[in-house]
């Protein structure tokens, strides 16, 4: 060890770079401190710097006590050339970002030397001008040349790393570690209290128990050491925070097709709207569906809350413009896991899935249902659209003064100023949406700056698309049941609206059922039997005005249409007239009066005391024979004899039995067969039978 190091005159760079202990690691730093010490007011401790540049230097003893130390010991504290190769590379990994840049502008200064020598000249030479050309000093270009000594040209950069950007220059203390902990333990906590809060917390805790108090640097950098980012988010943020930090998944949809999977999901206006029939303003909900290939919007609906009402018939939109889609992504929320829209689906987050659910709309039409993660907006894409429409829609010149603002500390000045009519919110509404499918320029991974529109009607050319059936597209429309015809003529009213069709006469006083469009209503109603049998369609009775002539006239043509195709078909049901019918039964030879059946059971009625006696006639011949006829009907009933198996009331019950069973074998039976079962059944003994027959199982 030599009292003094080989370099006696410093320049303010080269103390910077050399790493000394109590010395700044900046040039800057290093010239503000000779001058707060005033060195250049000592005599022969500083003289002007001969190198290209200018420059001042310092003599190695102006500097502190720890620094002349270090020099004395060795002239470079960096990093030995001798240390081995990966160890160096790993040293080079750790230096910081300025610390490796350095290392490369040494690396061409280096690399300039080697050439300028291969050129020929001498390495005094190359090094003189290699430090004119890179401004740099020729001490330190040697100091370069010494450190690369023998190791291969790839391995430069790795041993020209300075020895401050592995950040060991200086001696760092640890603190107390029962400090830090302190510190650390009321950090990590969710409520989120300041570095400092909880430092000076720390700081009363150690007076009182008579710890070391580290100064607030050290303990910040030993708590970055320590402590990881992820870690620090869980405690201070939670479980969703970390998630959210996790890096997404990108999902490739160039392999996909146009319907191959639609989304859809619910979106609140934060604008004002007049509904009717509501009495104050109120910010209106759409359900809209759009295409997971293409982005573009398909379908929407709006109403006054979330429900499957409106997601069915949306959905029945998308279906019938455009065709049934092979899945859908849908949110999960009530309205879209409703057992009306996927019931039937597996792993729905709402309601209890069960073995006898009956199939929703999506699993009765074959569309495989998708559910996003809750309370994850990355899973729906669709959310991306319900930004655009934030600033495109809400804040629409035509909503002004209508804005609500999406936060209840961010309303507009002119907050609840008017509400936009429905009509006028529909139609600006939907002239918005097509000019989001329109707008080009979208940097999606499958449009290429085209529009929605192009990147969605280009694949659906070639893309497999299923066409609903008439039946199917009467499975989203709403369902009314228990509505009763009117007794006239079988009209319906529903909603103030009133439907009729000439079929309808058939169920007058019925109840039944209909399907309809809550949103379009003069569509007319479609209606189904109690049981589910489609029965027809019902347009809708348009009102006319009172006084006006027009209606009125088409009115009374269209009754009269009705009345000549009743009259047409009611002659073509009379296939015989009256005087046709009458001149059979004529010559059928029907006898004209009632033909009453021989008494078999005759009583005399005797005669009153008190009544006249008739007068003494001669009997004549037809009362002689009368006489006669009826000594010989009394003479009959008197004589007894045994009834026959036909007066038998069991036997005739038990005739009717097998009659029956012949009937409900298909066997064939005579027309007099026929004739007597049909009369018998009406009868009261067959009744009787009948009811000891249910209840004790035998005619006892």
């Amino acid at each position: 060890m030599t009292d003094r190091p080989q370099q006696d005159w410093w320049s303010a760079a080269e103390l910077a770079e050399a790493g000394l202990p109590d010395m700044p690691g900046s040039k800057r730093k290093v010239n503000e401190m000779a001058a707060r010490e005033g060195w250049k007011a000592r005599p022969g401790k500083v003289r002007r710097r001969k190198a290209v540049g200018g420059g001042l230097e310092y003599h190695w003893t102006l500097l502190p006590v720890r620094a002349r130390l270090a020099l004395t010991q060795a002239q470079e504290v960096l990093p030995a050339p001798k240390l081995g190769r990966i160890d160096a590379w790993a040293q080079f990994e750790a230096a910081t970002g300025t610390a490796q840049a350095k290392a490369r502008d040494r690396q061409q200064v280096i690399a300039a030397v080697d050439q300028l020598t291969g050129a020929g000249l001498t390495r005094s030479q190359a090094v003189t001008a290699a430090a004119e050309q890179f401004r740099a000093a020729e001490k330190s270009v040697w100091n370069w040349l010494d450190r690369v000594e023998g190791i291969e040209q790839a391995d430069w950069l790795a041993y020209l790393v300075d020895r401050r950007g592995l950040k060991v220059s200086g001696a760092t203390a640890t603190p107390s570690p029962e400090f830090c902990a302190l510190v650390k333990s009321d950090f990590l906590r969710l409520s989120g209290p300041s570095f400092a809060a909880c430092y000076d917390r720390a700081v009363e805790i150690a007076k009182a128990d008579g710890l070391p108090v580290p100064p607030i640097h050290q303990v910040r950098r030993w708590y970055k050491a320590n402590v990881s980012t992820p870690t620090e988010i869980f405690c201070r943020k939670g479980a969703d925070a970390l998630r959210r930090s996790f890096p997404h998944q990108t999902r490739d949809k160039t392999a996909m097709v146009p319907l191959q999977c639609i989304q859809g999901d619910y979106h609140k206006f934060d604008v004002f709207v007049r509904w009717p029939g509501e009495a104050l303003p109120v910010r209106p909900q759409g359900v809209f569906f759009s295409d997971v290939y293409s982005g573009k919007m398909l379908a929407w609906r709006l109403d006054l809350t979330a429900n499957s009402h409106t997601v069915q018939l949306a959905l029945g939109d998308v279906i019938d413009r455009y065709g049934v889609p092979q899945g859908a992504l849908l949110d999960n929320g009530r309205e879209f896991a409703a057992k009306v829209i996927t019931g039937g689906a597996a792993t729905r987050f709402r309601f209890k899935v069960t073995d006898e659910d009956i199939p929703g709309l999506l699993p009765l039409l074959g569309v495989t249902v998708h559910w996003a993660t809750p309370y994850s907006g990355q899973s729906k894409p669709i959310e991306r659209a319900f930004r655009d429409f934030c600033d495109r829609i809400a804040k629409h010149p035509a909503f002004e003064g209508a804005y609500t603002g999406n936060r209840p500390d961010a309303k507009p000045e002119n907050y609840g100023h008017r509400a936009i009519p429905l009509d006028e919110f529909r139609e600006v509404l939907a002239r918005e949406v097509e000019a989001h499918n329109a707008r080009p320029a979208r940097r999606s991974e499958v449009a290429f700056g085209r529009s929605f529109n192009d990147v969605f009607n280009e694949g659906y050319k070639t893309a497999p698309i299923r066409r609903a059936t008439d039946e199917q597209r009467r499975l989203w429309l709403l369902r009314a049941e228990g509505l009763r015809a009117d007794g006239k003529n079988g009209e319906l009213k529903l909603h103030g609206s009133r439907y009729w069709a000439e079929w309808m006469y058939r169920f007058a006083g019925q109840k039944i059922a209909a399907r309809f469009d809550a949103d379009n209503l003069h569509a007319g109603l479609h209606v189904y039997d109690l049981g589910g049998a489609y029965l027809g369609h019902a347009p809708c009775l348009e009102k006319g005005d009172f006084l006006g002539v027009e209606d009125a006239r088409t009115l009374a043509r269209k009754r009269g249409q009705f009345i000549r195709a009743t009259r047409d078909q009611a002659r073509a049901e009379k296939e015989f007239t009256a005087a046709e019918i009458a001149a059979r039964l004529r010559a059928a030879g029907k006898p004209v009066g009632e033909t009453l059946p021989e008494a078999e059971v005759v009583r005399l009625v005797p005669a009153h005391p008190k009544a006249p006696k008739p007068a003494r006639r001669r009997e004549t011949t037809d009362q002689i024979e009368a006489a006669a006829r009826l000594e010989a009907q009394i003479t009959r009933l008197s004589e007894r004899r045994a009834p026959s198996a036909e007066d038998d009331p069991r036997a005739r019950f038990e005739r009717a039995l097998t009659l029956e069973a012949m009937l409900a074998e298909g066997q064939p039976m005579t027309a007099e067969q026929g004739s007597w079962l049909a009369e018998y059944q009406q009868s009261a003994a067959y009744r009787g039978f009948a009811r000891l027959r249910r209840a004790f199982g035998q005619d006892e």
